[in-house]
């Protein structure tokens, strides 16, 4: 797994298990790595957890990471275990000359290594000279572990500079990608349970990509970390960074016009869409006046008029099915476009579907109020009788 360079962003996550249960940490694994994990971090706090890397590595279906804190004699016995890479926590683990014997190792192996610094467990004297954790501490502390790096002539470096703090982190790690030449890998530690940890995860971590800024990433959540896993590659999918693997579902907050109770057809249709793993963003709109032209980029999606359903594919009506039947038609229809492409759905159309559509939106829009797709038409008519009208 490439980190940095070019190569897209990565997703990462760490087991909650014990990593002496080898058993029990491969199975979290998979479901790490199913969920869309590319890097997975197992704590390596005890001799026997390094036996459990031994047997865990090759077994795993994606690159192991082995977390250490205070005993270097764990990272050693990590790389014996054969693990892809080590993430050490320089606010730990202080001894120049150990921190100089992981790195020879590593380095003898090819084995990459990261730097984690991390605002809550910055060192003291660090903390005194910058009267805190600020974004040019947890810098200088990646910067001094570096420097033994360096002195070592070891420069296959990944760097973290965490904090709780969204603010915090987002400038701290501005700062890194000004100083280093060194893949960043970006999280909000400590970031608590869903959905505020999603929220300040997703605030910091989204931010900084937007802005060029890291190269792989982590959500810290206090919860299982599969939805870590998930949380990550759905922020990569939806800001462009990664290749669209899972559903995309989108849908109307709902309002006065909903001919339906879009929260439960939305969560029918997302639960159903979601076990068959299909690679599309389908919309579920609560009336036909404006939700087949909101989501006419969508693949595929549903609005609900008059008790039925119009199913529609980019915006275009190729079917129209009682209100009941709507999750069960879309959920077939997604397996169809995606085993025959949107071309050959579109020509399968059924004759006469867009014109009852039509007929349905002209009968709602009549009773339910304004069509947001008709703002064209209300520009020009501004422009026509307002546009002589100069300011001022």
């Amino acid at each position: 797994m490439p980190v940095g360079g070019g190569a897209p962003v990565s997703v990462q996550s760490m087991t909650t298990t014990k990593t002496a249960d080898s058993e029990a940490t491969i199975t979290q694994i998979y479901a790490l790595a199913a969920a869309g994990a590319d890097i997975v971090r197992c704590t390596c706090n005890e001799p026997a957890a390094a036996e459990g890397l031994a047997r865990i590595v090759p077994r795993s279906p994606v690159p192991i990471i082995a977390d250490i804190h205070f005993h270097h004699e764990m990272a050693l016995a990590a790389l014996e275990a054969g693990v892809h890479g080590l993430r050490l926590n320089p606010g730990n683990l202080r001894k120049e000359h150990e921190i100089k014997q992981v790195a020879s190792e590593a380095k003898d192996r090819g084995v990459p290594i990261r730097i984690g610094v991390n605002a809550g467990s910055l060192h003291p004297d660090l903390y005194k000279r910058f009267g805190g954790a600020t974004p040019e501490a947890l810098v200088e502390s990646a910067r001094m572990e570096l420097a033994y790096f360096e002195d070592v002539g070891f420069d296959d470096v990944k760097i973290s500079v965490k904090a709780s703090s969204v603010p915090l982190m987002i400038e701290a790690y501005r700062l890194a990608s000004e100083t280093f030449d060194h893949p960043l890998h970006l999280g909000v530690t400590e970031a608590g349970p869903p959905p505020g940890g999603l929220i300040k995860g997703t605030a910091g971590i989204a931010t900084l990509l937007a802005e060029g800024i890291g190269d792989t990433i982590r959500y810290s959540l206090t919860a299982d970390p599969v939805e870590e896993a998930r949380a990550g590659r759905q922020l990569l999918e939806a800001l462009g960074l990664r290749e669209r693997k899972g559903l995309d579902l989108i849908a109307c907050p709902s309002c006065g016009r909903a001919e339906i109770d879009v929260i439960a057809v939305a969560k029918a249709a997302q639960q159903a869409l979601e076990e068959r793993k299909l690679p599309i963003q389908v919309a579920v709109m609560g009336c036909v006046v404006n939700g087949p032209g909101e989501a006419r980029e969508a693949d595929l999606g549903i609005a609900a008029g008059r008790r039925r359903g119009h199913l529609f594919i980019k915006g275009t009506i190729v079917r129209v099915v009682p209100e009941d039947e709507m999750v069960d038609a879309l959920v077939a229809e997604a397996e169809r476009l995606v085993a025959e492409g949107i071309d050959a759905r579109l020509a399968a159309a059924d004759a006469g579907a867009a014109a009852e559509a039509e007929a349905d939106r002209r009968d709602l829009l009549a009773g339910k109020g304004v069509d947001a797709n008709a703002s064209e038409e209300r520009i020009e008519l501004i422009r026509k009788k307002y546009g002589n009208h100069a300011e001022g």
